[in-house]
């Protein structure tokens, strides 16, 4: 039997409107596949030339009347890709090749670019109220854009559960231009910048969208990767200060395949590796170290985004050793994730955190085939991932996890490709993903719900399994019985804190009632026919040992 879907006439045709923000007049329009969707809304405009290194500035002045309609430009894109033969071997599965993002799909690249889509369903109105749901998009903090989304599926669906919301997607700079380490960073007070972009984008949404129908006391944040990293690290930067004007900025999370990211500082030798790099390939290095980032500034758009790509991208060799991620600086980020987690100093809010059974198990399919042996596997780790742990330490990380070509993950034997893939893919996955988010678990106060999940609905498919990314399809363009329950899920909690007060009748004996994570320490286990509540203690060992690892086990 099939879930019942959305009323067909909540698709929308295209209509034009005007609204007014604090920034000026907008015209919008729908887009032609979903409800009422207002896209391409601008947070901030930055004049060319101020992009490069430069915090957001906060514009007051309103702008006149803005064309907002479409998807805004995508930000600079980091697009190396290292083809393998495995990578080749994988890429013709079916429904892989979509979910592994390239970017090539992505046009009208800008370094200005930070703008918001606003999307919400034909006929809102401006005293609606509506709950909003803001996504951040993933991509490894080197590609991804809001153009890759909508809520053609996902609005349509909350307005056939009777809990109609506002989607918002937030398009946030990438690479260097929003990432870059390194002292002299450090100094000009320029880390992070993507996100303070995400920052300014939540600020915008409470500031403006009650004029779209929207409920700036109802704003949901939410992400997938380095997306949902994100998500983490806006619970927890200024300390899990998360007001702006005295009022919250969101009221609930979602963290979909990434939470705590365990980092080294802005001015850590890999992130000064970087800079330097970048600076060499721009022509700037015989600058003095104090007017290096000045030069960078000057050099123009073009010379700066060729020189970011000097650096080696998360497809390929180093994948997923990110080379840009947000680093601990002392002001946006006062220390690594963990230890803001671990001394409570992120905001506390009702919160969905899960993962895919078989994380980055794609990713390193663009390293190429050469851990055979369980000291290719060390020297790799100790090269690439945890520069400051001894060769000693990493060994022990190792052997937490069983030789043996079908461990951890159940698809086979068979599907080992060579002789350490699965255990390296065990060890990545565990240590940036599915372990971070049971180390976030850990701290969360036990009057806070915190619901947390494991997919294992694609586990038939070869070699990768329900591998990172799956869920992008389930989530925001199936609308298959699955997808239509999972959907239901974030709907409910969108609309009411609590994933449990869906529609009757829309999981189709699909879902199994939800506990808090806190109650029994349990996961929802969503498969490919049925969902059960599974314990979340797998690699028990393994765990422990990154736990009380961390500090040299950082990025």
């Amino acid at each position: 039997m099939r879930c019942p879907g959305p009323p067909s006439s909540q698709v929308a045709k295209v209509q034009h409107t005007h609204t007014r923000s604090h920034a000026g007049q907008l015209s919008r329009s729908s887009h032609p596949c979903s409800s009422s969707n207002a896209t391409g809304t601008t947070t901030v405009v930055l004049p060319a030339g101020t992009v490069i290194g430069s915090v957001p500035p906060v514009r007051l002045e309103t702008f006149g009347s803005v064309q907002a309609t479409g998807v805004g430009p995508a930000c600079p894109q980091m697009t190396g890709l290292n083809i393998t033969p495995l990578l080749l071997d994988v890429i013709i599965l079916p429904d892989v090749e979509e979910t592994l993002y390239f970017g090539t799909s992505l046009g009208d690249e800008t370094e200005d670019c930070l703008t918001i889509s606003v999307m919400r369903p034909e006929g809102t109105a401006a005293a609606a109220k509506l709950p909003v749901l803001f996504w951040i998009f993933g991509g490894g903090f080197e590609t991804g854009s809001p153009q890759a989304y909508n809520g053609s599926v996902l609005i349509p669906q909350s307005v056939g559960q009777g809990k109609p919301m506002i989607l918002v997607a937030v398009n946030y700079r990438l690479g260097d231009f929003g990432f870059l380490g390194g002292s002299e960073v450090l100094a000009d007070g320029a880390a992070n910048l993507g996100l303070l972009d995400q920052r300014m984008g939540l600020e915008w949404v409470a500031d403006n969208v009650a004029g779209f129908g929207g409920d700036p006391d109802a704003v949901i944040i939410w992400g997938e990767s380095g997306g949902s990293m994100s998500v983490f690290d806006q619970l927890a930067i200024f300390d899990g200060n998360n007001t702006s004007k005295g009022r919250p900025l969101f009221r609930g999370a979602i963290m979909d395949s990434g939470s705590i990211t365990p980092t080294e500082p802005v001015d850590s030798a890999k992130a000064q590796e970087i800079f330097d790099t970048v600076v060499e390939a721009a022509g700037c290095a015989s600058v003095a170290d104090s007017g290096k980032l000045e030069c960078l500034r000057g050099i123009g758009y073009e010379t700066f985004l060729k020189a970011t790509n000097s650096v080696s991208t998360y497809l390929s060799y180093s994948s997923p050793a990110f080379n840009y991620a947000p680093r601990p600086d002392g002001r946006t980020l006062t220390a690594s994730p963990e230890v803001l987690a671990e001394t409570g100093k992120y905001a506390t809010v009702p919160i969905i955190i899960g993962n895919q059974e078989n994380e980055v198990r794609n990713n390193i399919c663009f390293i190429p085939d050469q851990h055979h042996t369980k000291a290719d596997l060390i020297f790799y780790l100790n090269d690439v991932f945890f520069h400051n742990a001894t060769s000693d330490e990493v060994a022990a990380l190792v052997d937490t996890y069983p030789d043996n070509p079908d461990s951890p993950a159940g698809i086979g034997a068979s599907n080992a490709t060579y002789p350490e893939f699965k255990r390296l893919a065990a060890i990545l996955g565990d240590w940036e993903l599915t372990f971070m988010s049971r180390l976030l678990l850990e701290t969360f106060p036990f009057n806070v719900p915190a619901w947390s999940y494991q997919a294992t609905y694609a586990n038939g498919t070869p070699i990768l399994g329900t591998y990172h990314s799956t869920d992008v399809p389930h989530l925001f363009y199936e609308t298959d019985d699955v997808s239509t329950a999972i959907q239901a899920l974030y709907i409910s909690f969108v609309d009411s804190l609590d994933p449990n007060n869906y529609a009757a009748g829309t999981a189709c004996g699909y879902l199994t009632p939800w506990p808090t994570w806190q109650e029994r320490k349990q996961l929802l286990e969503l498969g490919a026919q049925s969902t059960r509540l599974i314990y979340d203690d797998a690699r028990a060992a393994s765990f422990d040992y990154i736990q009380a690892h961390l500090k040299t086990l950082r990025l």
